[in-house]
């Protein structure tokens, strides 16, 4: 295979496709393919209070985490903004982690403030361990990589590519440090595993992310943004979402994608119409809803 790799981004160095992208794209749909992420840093957490511990900081509920089962999670600041994330999986006796690359020394520095008196061990296991995409995430020996990847492989164009297709956004590419997690996700999202659940303790941040729930609309929406397939470049990250000359918005990811041509994912103003083209570092594009714009409401007549 003939590997083309990243050059520069967060991704610098990871393998973007083998040749067939479009190919590689329809594999991984159909659960034939694999994805090499070990350009993520890895993590672990052992001890006896580990997901208890967890549980009070972050915004996932984890302290009844089946073993096996991937979860994501927000750590936020006091006004309810993402400041780090990761996503993991628990053996029974680890929770076997990863985050975004450039980001494991801040987000290890502020578990370890956290820890306090809780029995835990926080180890950065870059080294011997990597994320793949095999059938969903996880995270394996370095040793074993080749083995688990196997011969059909995809490379992050397709995952990217589906993974905008489903909605999903990647943390520090697809927000931004005022982003909110009720931007990202309808209602039923937020509890299912958009990385917050709404039915569990306080932990930092919980304060916003439940009144704009109950009371408010976030300020923001995540949509998906069909891009003009005559344009010959895809849109930078960060890039403005412009309407009638005014900024609504910003650009994350993009790709393209097998069916559904050049899609990306922005965070548009709550107010702007979903109806409404948009113009996106030059290109023309529709929207398609993700976050209800109205999300919000759907709890108020309960409360009077």
């Amino acid at each position: 295979m003939t590997a083309v790799r990243h050059e520069t981004g967060p991704d610098a160095g990871a393998v973007w496709h083998y040749g067939d992208p479009i190919r590689e794209q329809r594999r991984l749909a159909a659960g034939e393919a694999t994805v090499d992420m070990s350009h993520r840093p890895t993590f672990s957490i052992t001890g006896p209070d580990r997901l208890s511990w967890l549980n009070n900081i972050a915004s996932q509920k984890l302290d009844d985490l089946a073993p096996g089962q991937w979860t994501t999670a927000y750590i936020l600041d006091p006004q309810g903004r993402i400041s780090h994330v990761f996503g993991g999986i628990d053996d029974g006796e680890t929770l076997w982690a990863s985050t975004e690359p450039g980001r494991l020394d801040a987000l290890l520095a502020w578990l370890r403030r956290m820890q306090f008196a809780a029995r835990v061990e926080i180890v950065d296991r870059s080294d011997t361990h990597a994320m793949v995409i095999a059938g969903g995430p996880r995270i394996v020996p370095r040793e074993e990589l080749d083995e688990v990847l196997g011969e059909q492989r995809a490379g992050t164009w397709a995952a990217d590519a589906l993974r905008i297709e489903a909605g999903q956004p990647r943390t520090f590419v697809d927000t931004d440090d005022k982003t909110i997690p009720n931007e990202l996700a309808n209602p039923d999202g937020l509890v299912l595993g958009a990385g917050v659940h709404l039915q569990k303790g306080c932990y930092p941040g919980q304060e916003t992310v439940a009144r704009v729930y109950t009371l408010g609309r976030p300020p923001r929406r995540l949509t998906r943004l069909h891009l003009d397939g005559t344009a010959e470049a895809l849109p930078a990250v960060g890039a403005d979402v412009v309407l009638d000359g005014r900024v609504v918005g910003r650009v994350g990811s993009s790709a393209r994608h097998h069916e559904l041509g050049p899609i990306a994912l922005a965070l548009i103003k709550r107010n702007v119409s979903a109806d409404a083209q948009v113009l996106v570092d030059g290109i023309d594009a529709s929207q398609e809803l993700i976050v209800d714009p109205e999300v919000g409401l759907h709890v108020r007549p309960q409360l009077r």
